[in-house]
């Protein structure tokens, strides 16, 4: 009995500690940025580095606008949601409410499998098979566009949403279901009027979280969106997003300079974006556990 309480007691401290030190990483982690943000803000201005249209850190003068940068992000990122949202609700409710039990484990591991294919791996194969599909079947200049990154990304996003959706409607309560099928319901009005009110919460909590992992995505972005910095007029251009930008130059800048500076800039713009996404996603979560 004693050695179970000290087990226990172990355990409890090594699960505390894990928290703490998890929080303690995220304010350090802030606290770098900020530290080199701010001091290029001071330089440069945050209103000139929001709102211009111009990234050209090498010129003369040096140009930090990162409008392009930040619409090239929203371009993506929305294209991405608007493929995968309705794909993995409707996913999750097939896997929840309709397939066989049989096949349901199947989908479920499958889905969950497809969360653990590296991003660099899924980049790498829509170089070589999405965007020369893409350039030929539009008939446009390159398929290194914006709505290549939202394919892969809506293909990264979708394990994400599925997940957490079909955990927040298999969580429904059986009776609202027995109730309305009782008093003459279907199984698709038991579905769209019960079910899917109830798991709103969830779902809603599960696209946002797919957002937060597509607004954080790097290497795939980078790899198929062309990686230019302009501001955009369709779906159909080149796009440079902010976590392409940081990945892709960091190593050409020299330490201390502004041009540095301004990748950290970027990272805490990307920072308090991801946040507030994150912060949104816990109180939808919060509301479904109610």
């Amino acid at each position: 009995m004693l050695n179970r309480k000290i087990i226990d007691t172990i355990i409890e401290t090594t699960i505390f500690i894990c928290g703490i030190l998890s929080i303690v990483f995220v304010i350090l982690i802030f606290t770098f940025l900020l530290k080199e943000g701010l001091s290029f803000f001071k330089s440069f201005g945050i209103t000139k580095f929001l709102s211009g249209n111009l990234w050209l850190p090498e010129s003369d003068p040096a140009q930090f606008g990162i409008l392009p940068l930040i619409l090239g992000s929203i371009l993506v990122t929305l294209g991405a949601c608007v493929i995968a949202v309705p794909l993995s609700i409707m996913s999750a409710l097939y896997i929840s409410e309709i397939a066989p039990k049989t096949l349901r484990d199947i989908l479920k591991s499958f889905v969950e499998l497809m969360a653990a294919v590296p991003s660099v791996v899924l980049g790498f194969v829509g170089m070589v098979t999405l965007v020369p599909a893409i350039k030929n079947l539009l008939n446009i200049p390159t398929g290194l566009t914006a709505f290549s990154g939202s394919l892969i990304l809506a293909l990264m996003a979708m394990p994400t949403i599925v997940t957490i959706s079909e955990d927040a409607i298999h969580s429904v309560p059986c009776q609202y279901k027995e109730g309305a099928l009782a008093i003459g319901a279907t199984k698709w009005q038991t579905i769209r009027r019960i079910v899917l009110k109830a798991a709103r919460p969830g779902i809603i909590a599960a696209i946002m979280l797919g957002i937060g992992r597509v607004i954080g995505e790097t290497m795939a972005v980078m790899m198929i969106t062309g990686n230019a910095a302009q501001i955009p007029s369709s779906i159909f251009e080149p796009v440079r997003t902010m976590t392409a930008t940081i990945a892709a130059e960091m190593g050409e800048t020299v330490k201390g300079g502004i041009h540095y500076k301004s990748l950290f800039a970027i990272g805490l713009v990307l920072f308090a974006i991801t946040f507030i996404v994150n912060f949104i996603a816990d109180l939808f979560s919060g509301k479904s556990k109610k």
